[in-house]
């Protein structure tokens, strides 16, 4: 037999299609990830998936025989994904289907074919393997029939493809040896096997023949028309050809890794370390993310969004591990554009564009990532310090809330350092969340969809509230109560609707929320209170207000703003207009305003950037505003024309449109803007600007919330007091001091933990001697049964591999209580596992004394349980199973 050949990825795919064309089939092309008229499934999973409707009849194929190799997303068990030799998310499927034409007399010989002959792939058939459906005589005998020596052919019960209800039918599984080299189990382990878990012999091809009609009542009746699908893995094959241990170190993958490695901070694959997993991952999703974004799919936070989103984020994480802190997916997206090109060309067309989604994903998560890395870590630290296996479910939740964390990467973390986390307590605080949102939303009142009544309302009403606060004989010139015009309102729990010929209330515009305040009547008394106020269809401040006295159309009427209230949104807005310059001067021009919201206690900025915001430039940014401040700069504002403004420079807003006549804010030489809202005269006014907050809200839209005056002084107020009560704890004299003494701290805990492992490895090999001096006699060779006292599962295993080592008996079970729960391990010799005795069956019999279960391999399981109280009858139960 002539040598194996290599063969590029690009050749196997084409070589599968171009066999297949040339036996009738017609090659359809690959579908995109995202399903079309298919709302059973979230991606396109498989081959067939796209031949659904060929399958079930609804569609009649012009051709019956189609082949295809088919992009696929499977994100079931993401967590693996780098772990393994062969998990991906996104897969491709070369497949070749009958729709009620040729059957298992063809599929079976062509499938040969393709696989040994020199023609085509020219594999040795002394390596391939092929594995059967006990009842499935039929396909045994085509099998042999080609040639197949019997030694080669295998059967398993599991060879039965059935999904329930529908199409079902035996298989045929087809294995290359890849020699006990490759392998991951010696070659005697009762694993290492065609079918078993191992990695010498890899599974390529699985053939369907779809031959029977699973029904309700749970028979299998024989399918009038017989269809063939099946499916070969294309890494998997490529691995093959090209010598690889894994899928990873082929021609689809390495390129990734190695375009990885040059922005890592010098770290290299193939270290077998745990960087290595962090390349895997990031090869990965980025071949996933980069197709499901050219498929039109985009990251967002519900269904297959949520899918791409989630892959980004592990990506980034997984970036963080090897030392990549910027933003480097959206870079590998030429790379494997460049690796699919000879069958998926889009992909590098389109590589721009699916580059710029993936940056802005990237930097907006990593706005946050550090500080949210940070909590994590923390929270880890403290859970385990209080003795603790779960996570706190409202900690979780401020990871996913304030940072962005999916909760199962935060699962993941927790896994990784043998925590759990309280999901049950994660769901609790976001159903909290969704009823504060809900009870927002219900009390907020706009004006929605007009009606005619407010549509005819034409009389005039003027806004003096940029120079006075107070009205003292405001007009009534409109009461409403449900849309209807009123002579005289009366007080009651529903709000009406007033239209005064003058008035300094502030109707919500720009960003800037309305003013709230009072209505006194002649004699002084307070009648209502104004708690909203908007803008009517033609223009007037329409005031939503509820009165606690009558009030009468016609009738005149003081109305008085919430004067502090006032003061401080004008501070609020006026530091906007200087964050929005800031931005501009430090970020660069290209930065736009993309909504705000000017509050009574806090500002909200929103604005386009194309990238992460670094803590020096958002220190830049609040000390330029901070300066402004201390300039003390008179803001004037100018009433004119549109084209007057302009030419001042003035900024006009991303969302208004400007009539002819345009209100200008400007202060100083530092920024001129368009605006209708309050101000302050002078930047004095604002005292001290704060930011609280900088992060993305969406593709391209950063936000920045920030504080000024009290507000500020307040949260300044609370961290310092936080910083002094450190200090307090930590007894340091001064707050400049705590840095240097928590990283002593850090370094004293650090020999603390060394000096406590070492001990604890010196009890658990003194407990080693104690427990392995009690040797029991059974029927089925010698045991040690025992309780002993340990850390965790980690100590169970290390006196497994001391009894292992020192051969002390051919049986082991142990068992500890850690936090009030079980941990138990047994252990089977080799020499017993050759004839027979299960570590598995073992465990199985008696988990259920400790109230849990578990498994395992032949020569070691492990299970847990919440019983302790069932420890002796457990390992009791052991001795009766070998007896």
């Amino acid at each position: 037999m002539s040598e194996l050949k290599q063969l590029s990825s690009s050749e196997v795919r084409q070589m599968f299609l171009d066999f297949f064309a040339q036996h009738g089939h017609k090659i359809e092309p690959s579908a995109s990830l995202v399903p079309v008229d298919d709302p059973t499934l979230l991606w396109i999973n498989s081959g067939v998936a796209t031949m659904k409707k060929y399958f079930d009849g609804s569609v009649v194929p012009e051709n019956p025989r189609l082949v295809s190799s088919q992009k696929s997303i499977r994100t079931n068990d993401i967590e693996n994904v780098g772990k393994t030799a062969r998990h991906h998310t996104l897969f491709e499927m070369l497949g070749n289907f009958s729709v009620g034409d040729y059957f298992k007399q063809d599929a079976i010989p062509w499938a040969w074919e393709l696989l040994t002959s020199p023609d085509w792939y020219g594999l040795d058939p002394e390596k391939l393997y092929i594995t059967v459906y006990p009842k499935d005589k039929e396909a045994r005998q085509v099998w042999e029939k080609i040639g197949i020596k019997p030694d080669h052919i295998l059967e398993d019960e599991d060879n039965f493809w059935d999904i329930g209800r529908g199409p079902s039918g035996p298989d045929s599984e087809i294995f290359y040896d890849r020699g006990q080299e490759m392998n991951n189990l010696s070659e005697d382990d009762p694993e290492s096997y065609p079918g078993g878990e191992n990695e010498r012999y890899l599974e390529i091809w699985n053939i369907v023949f779809s031959q029977f009609n699973h029904t309700p009542e749970d028979t299998f009746e024989p399918l009038p028309h017989k269809n063939i699908d099946t499916g070969m893995g294309l890494e998997r094959v490529v691995s093959i050809f090209q010598h690889a241990r894994t899928n990873f170190e082929t021609d689809l993958f390495l390129p990734l890794i190695k375009a990885t490695e040059k922005v890592s901070d010098h770290k290299v694959y193939g270290k077998a370390s745990a960087d290595d997993v962090s390349f895997k991952v990031i090869a990965d999703h980025i071949r996933a993310i980069t197709f499901a974004i050219g498929d039109s799919a985009l990251p967002s936070n519900v269904g297959r969004g949520y899918v791409i989103r989630r892959l980004i984020r592990r990506a980034v994480v997984n970036g963080k591990k090897l030392g990549i802190n910027d933003a480097f997916l959206y870079q590998l997206v030429p790379t494997v554009g460049e690796i699919m090109q000879a069958y998926y060309p889009e992909v590098l067309a389109n590589a721009d564009y699916i580059a710029s989604v993936i940056k802005s994903e990237e930097d907006r998560f990593n706005a946050t990532l550090n500080d949210g890395l940070d909590l994590l870590n923390a929270t880890i630290a403290e859970t385990k310090a209080n003795h603790s296996d779960k996570i706190d479910g409202e900690a979780a939740f401020k990871l996913y809330d304030t940072y962005g964390f999916p909760i199962e990467l935060t699962r993941e973390y927790a896994e990784d350092e043998g925590l759990q986390v309280d999901e049950d307590g994660f769901d609790a605080e976001m159903h909290k969340q969704q009823n504060r949102a809900r009870n927002a939303r219900g009390n907020t009142k706009s004006m929605g969809v007009q009606s005619d009544f407010w549509i005819s309302v034409k009389d005039e009403s003027e806004y003096v509230g940029y120079d006075n606060l107070v009205v003292d004989d405001a007009k009534a010139i409109i009461v409403a109560q449900d849309e209807t015009d009123v002579t005289e309102a009366q007080p009651s729990e529903n709000a009406i609707e007033i239209i005064f010929d003058r008035t300094p209330f502030y109707a919500e515009m720009g960003g800037q929320v309305a003013d709230t305040g009072a209505i006194i009547n002649n004699l002084g008394e307070e009648v209502g209170r104004v708690t909203d106020v908007q803008h009517a269809p033609n223009g007037q401040n329409l005031h939503t207000v509820i009165l606690s006295k009558p009030l009468k159309k016609g009738a005149r009427y003081k109305l008085v703003v919430d004067r502090a209230r006032h003061l401080k949104i004008e501070k609020n807005h006026t530091a906007t207009h200087l964050l929005d310059q800031a931005l501009r001067n430090v970020l660069g021009g290209h930065t736009q305003q993309a909504g705000s919201l000017v509050e009574q206690h806090y500002l909200r900025f929103d604005f386009n950037h194309f990238g992460s915001i670094t803590e020096d430039d958002l220190q830049q940014v609040e000390r330029m505003v901070n300066e402004q401040i201390w300039r003390e700069i008179e803001i004037q504002t100018v009433e004119t024309d549109l084209e007057s403004a302009k030419e001042m420079g003035a900024i006009a807003l991303f969302s208004e449109k400007y009539g002819d006549r345009v209100r200008v804010v400007k202060i100083g030489d530092f920024n001129t803007e368009f605006c209708g809202g309050d101000h302050v005269r002078n930047t004095n006014e604002i005292g001290i600007f704060k930011i609280v907050s900088e992060a993305g809200v969406g593709a391209g839209v950063r936000r920045i919330e920030a504080v000024t005056a009290e507000d500020a002084y307040k949260l300044l107020h609370d961290r310092e007091t936080l910083l002094k009560q450190s200090a307090e704890v930590l007894k340091v004299p001064q707050i400049k001091e705590l840095p240097h003494k928590i990283e002593a701290l850090q370094s004293e805990l650090k020999e603390v933990q060394r000096v406590n492992d070492s001990l604890q490895s010196k009890l658990t090999s003194q407990q080693a001697s104690d427990v392995f001096g009690n040797v029991q006699s059974t029927n089925q060779g010698t045991l040690v049964a025992e309780q002993v006292q340990v850390n965790g599962m980690d100590q169970l295993r290390q006196l497994a591999d001391t009894w292992r080592s020192k051969a002390v008996s051919d049986v082991l079970v142990l068992a500890a209580v850690v936090n009030d729960k079980v941990n138990l391990i047994v252990g089977v010799s080799d020499a017993k596992v050759k004839e027979g005795l299960k570590a598995g069956d073992i465990i199985k019999t008696i988990a259920p004394a400790i109230g849990g279960g578990g498994g395992g391999r032949p020569n070691m399981a492990q299970a847990g349980g919440k019983n302790p109280a069932g420890i002796d009858t457990a390992l009791s139960q052991a001795k009766d199973f070998l007896n």
